[in-house]
């Protein structure tokens, strides 16, 4: 083999245990999203996000509110103006939620795997 040939070798198959380990490395977390919680409304009211997210409410009301999920999955204390509560959203589905102290306040999380 000419030497040329015997380095374009030689760098292939160096580059091969680096292939193999970038396609066995899992793919990274969506970035956060933030929800804000402002004028007795949930704002964006509907998210799509891929599984893995975290999802951060934030409450910019002068009153109290609650982030509660219909399914009793997740739950967070009673938010004080600024204070925020955030769940990670593993599994593929829709998540309703709504305040529990203003049950007419309600949004939802849509988890949908990636397309790719």
């Amino acid at each position: 083999m000419p030497f040329p040939a015997r380095r374009l070798w030689r760098s292939a198959l160096l580059a091969l245990p680096v292939v193999m380990l970038a396609a066995a490395t899992p793919a990274r977390a969506a970035d956060p999203v933030t929800v804000r919680i402002d004028n007795f409304t949930f704002g964006p009211e509907t998210v799509v996000v891929p599984p893995g997210t975290a999802v951060t409410w934030v409450n910019g009301d002068d009153i109290p509110h609650t982030v509660v999920a219909q399914d009793k999955r997740f739950r967070s204390k009673t938010l004080d103006t600024d204070d925020s509560f955030t769940f990670v959203f593993e599994t593929p589905g829709e998540y309703a939620y709504f305040c529990s102290l203003h049950p007419h306040m309600t949004g939802k999380v849509v988890v949908r795997p990636s397309a790719g």
